[in-house]
């Protein structure tokens, strides 16, 4: 199937980019990567009046780390980067866990981090890490900038809280107080397919404590689960067998899966479960034997 026709514009600058989104009324799509919209193009689940390329826009493209322990991700960021950043695997666990997870490595290629944020698809592995991780999207507008929490960017299937003027130009991950852990974990049935069930953790530990504990699932509900709530029973606590047990069981029960061709609601709640234990026990593994080094 071909895309319904549209006009393309390749605006060279951030302004000039919102002002063709700002007149077009909510009948123009951006395109950065264009591994999610190209496809709805082509099987017409999106017909845009017009497609805003922003790729010739430069000073996009960045990852970094401010002094303050900051990560910075630029709208233009593509996946791979991140696959292969030494900053984030040496900083950022669950970022990285996920970064080889993505959809496949052509994809990874092209497709940008925020751009999979934008496209909120409920299987995405992106906006589950930024949830656990509590980031935030920066915007900007005809109105100028404003930052979004992760936990609110993403309002149902497909459905952002980005308005039809608006461009996500930076992702936004606050720096670790104490030491950053976690993982990320993912069923599929095979390379390149949608989660049949993911779970994003993301620990802030001091010494043997938590001090902070972030997760959300994919591919288990109509959108991204925070289920930053149930895990917070893991704060101020040490990561033995009990906890995490306890910390397990309240995310499975954070879940809201369906049955599906991929597997019933059941199985799939034993799937978080059972991916939340692992990530934890390899977190309390690895300390151990970092303490006895």
């Amino acid at each position: 199937m071909y895309p319904s026709r549209f006009d393309y514009d390749a605006p060279s600058t951030l302004e000039e980019a919102i002002a063709i989104l700002d007149q077009g009324g909510g009948e123009a799509k951006v395109m950065a990567g264009g591994q999610s919209l190209i496809p709805m193009l082509r099987l017409r689940f999106a017909s845009p009046e017009r497609v805003v390329d922003i790729n010739g826009i430069p000073d996009l493209e960045y990852h970094r780390i401010d002094p303050d322990g900051t990560l910075r991700i630029g709208a233009l960021c593509r996946h791979e980067d991140l696959e292969f950043s030494t900053i984030i695997g040496d900083t950022f666990p669950t970022l990285a866990g996920a970064a080889h997870l993505v959809s496949d490595p052509i994809i990874r290629t092209r497709g940008t981090f925020v751009g999979s944020l934008c496209h909120a698809d409920p299987q995405g592995d992106w906006s589950a890490t930024m949830i656990a991780l509590g980031g935030k999207i920066i915007v900007q507008g005809p109105n100028g900038r404003r930052e979004i929490e992760a936990k609110d960017f993403v309002l149902g299937p497909f459905v952002s809280a980005l308005a039809f003027n608006e461009i996500a130009v930076e992702a936004i991950v606050p720096p670790a107080k104490g030491k950053a852990l976690g993982g990320y974990l993912k069923l599929e049935r095979r390379v390149g397919d949608f989660a049949t069930a993911s779970v994003a953790v993301a620990l802030d530990m001091d010494g043997d404590t938590v001090t902070r504990a972030g997760c959300a699932m994919a591919g288990v509900g109509g959108k991204t689960i925070d289920a930053n709530e149930a895990i917070s029973v893991l704060q101020g606590k040490m990561l033995n067998s009990e906890n995490i047990d306890a910390a397990a069981v309240a995310v499975a029960a954070a879940s809201e899966p369906r049955t599906d061709h991929r597997g019933s609601a059941d199985y799939k709640r034993h799937i978080v479960e059972t991916f939340v234990k692992r990530v934890l026990i390899s977190v309390a593994n690895s300390e151990k034997k970092e303490a006895v080094a």
